[in-house]
């Protein structure tokens, strides 16, 4: 691939990034409040949400959907990038950080979908992958500083 420049691509990633982790920052602001109302058997007023725990639900689910959009779309836009610069993938541990990153995201993404008062084990699976997506998001923020060294002049 021979594309003039790959600035507006990494334009592209660098707010899909920031969006991901603003997603990641409200998913975790949302998910204690609903584990703080289900726990104390009253969810806590705020004015936003006059319909109690359904209306917090609802905006969960949403930037979830949101979170799991812009990885994929970081997806392909570092291996279009990566491949299109370099003509190879894997010139960096950004590579392995960003799929475990995806992994994570979608392994979230379908425990969420399985949340049930049947299988209340599946919360408590949900939690911890959202723990490792912390690491994750670190990590992938980590070594994606040191490749945006490579690409800028």
């Amino acid at each position: 691939m021979n594309l003039p420049s790959f600035l507006w691509l990494w334009k592209i990633a660098a707010w899909s990034m920031g969006l991901s982790l603003l997603a990641y920052l409200m998913l975790a602001t949302t998910g204690f409040w609903m584990y703080k109302a289900r726990n104390l058997q009253q969810p806590p007023s705020l004015p936003l949400f006059h319909r109690g725990l359904g209306g917090m639900r609802s905006l969960h689910f949403t930037m979830g959907i949101t979170m799991v959009s812009l990885v994929l779309l970081l997806l392909a836009i570092g291996i279009i990038g990566t491949l299109g610069h370099f003509g190879s993938l894997g010139h960096s541990s950004h590579l392995a950080a960003g799929l475990i990153v995806v992994v994570l995201v979608l392994l979230s993404a379908l425990s969420a979908t399985q949340i049930s008062p049947e299988r209340p084990w599946v919360r408590n699976l949900h939690v911890t992958i959202n723990i490792l997506l912390f690491i994750g998001f670190a990590w992938v923020s980590l070594t994606g500083w040191s490749v945006v060294q490579k690409y800028l002049p």
